[in-house]
This record gives C-alpha cells, structure tokens and sequence, in this order.
C-alpha cells in the first residue's frame, strides 16, 4: 500500500483559507412509511453547492455574538473550540443556576451569565445560540431562540422528525440559520469526499458503519431514558444516519429496514444497537452503535462499482487536524489503486463547524441544505428505532 500527500492537499488548503478569509472579514418496506423523500438528493446538494468554504463576505459583517445555553462537558468544549476561530465568541450562558452559568462564563470569557434560557435569548447582547441541553427539552428552547430573532446550533439528537421540522419552520418564518451539532460533516476530509466520491468509486452500492465505545459513568445522561430516551441509538447512531445522508444519496427513498437493540439491565438505557437499511435504487447501509464496547471503533466504509474509500475513524481528525482515508480500485483497464489519502485542515471539525454557521448567518442561500441534513438524519434515526422497538416488542 502507497502513501502519498493527496494531489489536492493545495486546493483543500486554499479552500479552508478562503472559508477562513470569509470569517476573518466577519470578524473583523418494513418500516419504509417512517422515512419520506424530502431529504435532498446528491445532486441537489451538489446544485446547492457547499459553498461555506469559499464564499466571500462583506468586511462590515460582525462576528457572532453566541449564548450557550447548558454548562455540561459538550458546552464546555465547545466553549473552547469557539476559541479557535474568529468566526464567533462567548458572550453569554445559561444554566438551571446562576452559581453555574456564571462560573462558565468566567472560565470562558463571557460578559454575562443568566439562570433562566429565557431571559437570554430575549438580551440583545447575542446573536445565536448553541442548545447543548438534554434532548427532551431542546425543542422549546430551540423554537423560543429562533421566534426571538436569534440563529440556533442545537446538539443532537431530536425528539423527533416533527420535533426537528418544527425547529426548523421556526427558525425560516424568523429568518434565522439553523444548524445541527454534528462536526465531522465540517471537515475538509468529509467536503471533499463528497465531492470526489462518483470518480473514486462510481455507482455508491453501500455505506458502512460502527461508532462503538465504553461509557463506564452509570449516571452519565445519556444512561437515564426518561432524558435521552434512544440512548445509544439517538447518541452515537446519530453518526451512523448522518454518514449515509453525506455519504449515499440522501434523497433516496427507504426499500426497508431491520434494528436491533440491547439494553443495560440495570437502568434499562439503550446501550447499543445494530441493523441494516435498504433503499430503492438497490443501496445499502449496515451500521453498529454502543456505549459497551470492549473497544473504541469509529470506521466507516464506502464501496461502490468501480472502487471503495476505508476510514479508520470517521469522526474525529488527527491531533494536527488532518484526517485520512484509504482508497483502493480494483484494476481492470487502469492499473489497481491502493492509496492513503491525508487532508490538511488548520481547525478541527468542531471548529469549522462554528464558522460554516457562521457563513450561513451572513448568506442565507446556504441554510437550506444544512436544515435538510438535520431533517434527513432525523428520519432516518426515527425508522431505524421504531424499528428496534418493534423488534424488542414483536
């Protein structure tokens, strides 16, 4: 097997300048009628253009003024990746006690801390917000945010596809963006895969996937169902759905689908799943979750009628924020190509994440498709679990 700076490393790198370029002004069957057809399809998507990494701003724009709401271990992470970029800063938090939101806003800079989401979205002192709540109440945060004026970044999962539609009605009746806080999707690796994917493995005949790991903390949220009621599936299957609306045609009508699940015996949280999903145009994708694994696994792969993309981890990046795939073709006419492909980037995932929110705040034909992404992985969680449950309860 060949390793090789990738032919492309210069573009990607002057794409994620441009997109910084951008900021910088700135700153200065089974279950087959759980899942419709209105995810967008591949070459909508491609019409649409992923134009967040090379749109060009206007230098009067300001940075994003963000409010977080939740001071957990998600938001204080994201409080320090929101560091790493010019595309925004911490200007407020909120949390159920002010002792707690005002010891985040001191430990990441920001001016003001609130006890109630409320009386923060109503300040004029933010522009946006970052939902990093349990899933059981980020609808009327998210709805209230977006019916305020303010732009919303919501963690995943949803309660629902509904829950998920009526967020993102909201947030077009209000003119403001919408987001959802998956980082990979961000990644200058994932951008150019998708764009690269019809020339390195032709027709896409599977997507596969596992996001596997050990969550030893019993009275972590994510183990309490009355809160996180998916558990694994709504945590680390999120991942699963949204490889196959970046990576598959996302715009594919369900054929039919088959979920399995297991459950902690002490608190009765969903601690993993597995399945198989089929769609109409003879795809497939197999994907695995859990919080009990025996060890950490996040690959991904992608075959196709002329060639196949491996990714060891496809969620997260190198400590250098690069981050690889594998590609490999068969032969034939052309000789076989067994290569590793490394994609530079200067920020992580996360951190591009902040400034593509960024991008569509300042240019609104950009919102659409990240909307329709949260929307298609949202549909797609929804069939696979009233699946399992069907399943668990024949």
């Amino acid at each position: 097997m060949s390793h090789y700076a990738s032919p492309t490393a210069a573009a990607v790198k002057a794409a994620d300048i441009s997109r910084r370029n951008f900021i910088g002004t700135a700153a200065s069957g089974l279950i087959a009628s759980a899942v419709s057809s209105s995810g967008v399809s591949h070459a909508a998507e491609k019409e649409l253009g992923e134009k967040s990494e090379t749109k060009a701003g206007s230098n009067e724009q300001k940075a994003i003024r963000w409010g977080f709401v939740g001071t957990g271990n998600i938001a204080n992470s994201m409080a320090r990746t929101l560091q790493l970029t010019t595309a925004g800063q911490l200007a407020a938090s909120s949390s159920r006690t002010l002792e707690k939101a005002e010891a985040f806003a001191s430990k990441h800079g920001a001016k003001k801390a609130f006890d109630s989401w409320k009386e923060m979205i109503d300040w004029d002192g933010i522009d946006a917000i970052y939902v990093a709540t349990p899933t059981s109440v980020r609808e009327e945060i998210c709805v209230a945010a977006a019916n305020a004026g303010k732009h919303v970044l919501g963690e995943k999962p949803f309660a629902s596809l509904p829950s998920v539609q009526r967020i993102t009605e909201a947030c077009r009746k209000n003119n403001v963006a919408f987001m959802d806080g998956t980082h990979f999707s961000h990644h200058p690796r994932t951008t150019t895969l998708r764009s690269k994917l019809d020339s390195l493995v032709g027709k896409r005949r599977s997507v596969d996937s596992v996001f596997q790991f050990r969550l030893r903390d019993s009275s972590n949220i994510r183990m309490q169902p009355k809160l996180e009621p998916m558990g694994a599936i709504g945590d680390a299957g999120w991942y699963n759905m949204r490889a196959i609306v970046d990576f598959l045609d996302s715009g594919v009508k369900l054929e039919g689908l088959s979920a399995y699940l297991r459950r902690d015996p002490k608190t009765g949280a969903v601690i993993g799943a597995t399945g198989v999903i089929a769609f109409v145009d003879g795809s497939t994708s197999t994907w695995s979750c859990g919080f009990d694994a025996g060890a950490g696994r996040a690959g991904l792969s992608i075959d196709g009628n002329i060639g196949a993309v491996d990714i060891e981890n496809f969620i997260r990046q190198d400590k250098d924020n690069s981050a690889s795939y594998r590609y490999r073709s068969r032969g034939g006419k052309k000789k076989a190509v067994d290569q590793v492909v490394r994609i530079e980037s200067s920020l992580p995932g996360s951190a591009l994440m902040f400034e593509d929110f960024a991008a569509q705040v300042h240019d609104k034909s950009l919102r659409d498709r990240w909307k329709r992404k949260s929307e298609r992985t949202q549909e797609l969680l929804d069939a696979v679990w009233a699946s399992a449950i069907q399943n668990e309860n024949p």
